[in-house]
């Protein structure tokens, strides 16, 4: 296997083709197919009901990747967050600040420049950022299970750099 991209370490298996980042298998597209896809899905269930499903998935699949990751890189605490936030940047998804985390209390801010979906939609005055929210919320409750809390939270999108007046997204994230 060969890597390329130091800043993200990726694998490539010559055999399979298959691209491996750290411990898990990773796919590779363009933008415009994955936002395509997703306006596509959007159009038929309408955004608030994708947003549901979207939020369950992504809080399992931040979960999964969280707990792979601290294994891998024998992290924990902020330390994973922090690590989560640099590699969803890494991977073109936008730019992910931590603005403040709070794992005693269950909170998170975390700010979104350069959001893959603002790129697409533009300014259409509405929050398109929504696929990520229930990522926040797996990341942060599966730090807390490890650390052996009972806490869990929720997390929301409180404004998209999609709506005037804003230049990047705003999440937050807090106990259930």
């Amino acid at each position: 296997m060969a890597k390329i991209a130091p800043q993200l370490p990726i694998e490539v298996d010559s055999e399979t083709g298959v691209w491996t980042s750290d411990a898990l298998p990773m796919l590779y597209v363009p933008r415009h197919f994955f936002v395509n896809n997703h306006r596509g899905i959007e159009d038929v269930l309408g955004a608030d009901a994708y947003a549901e499903i979207l939020y369950k998935a992504g809080y399992t699949s931040a979960w999964h990747w969280c707990e792979k990751e601290a294994q891998c890189h024998g992290l924990e605490g902020v330390a994973v967050f922090e690590h989560y936030m640099k590699r969803l940047s890494q991977r073109g998804w936008g730019l992910f600040n931590i603005q403040a985390i709070d794992l005693d209390a269950g909170t998170a801010t975390v700010t979104l420049q350069h959001s893959c979906f603002v790129y697409v939609y533009g300014k259409v005055g509405r929050k398109v950022d929504y696929m990520f929210t229930g990522w926040f919320a797996g990341a942060m409750d599966q730090i807390l299970h490890a650390r052996g809390s009972q806490l869990r939270t929720v997390a929301e999108q409180v404004y998209s750099g999609s709506q005037e007046g804003h230049d990047h997204g705003l999440f937050t994230v807090k106990p259930l």
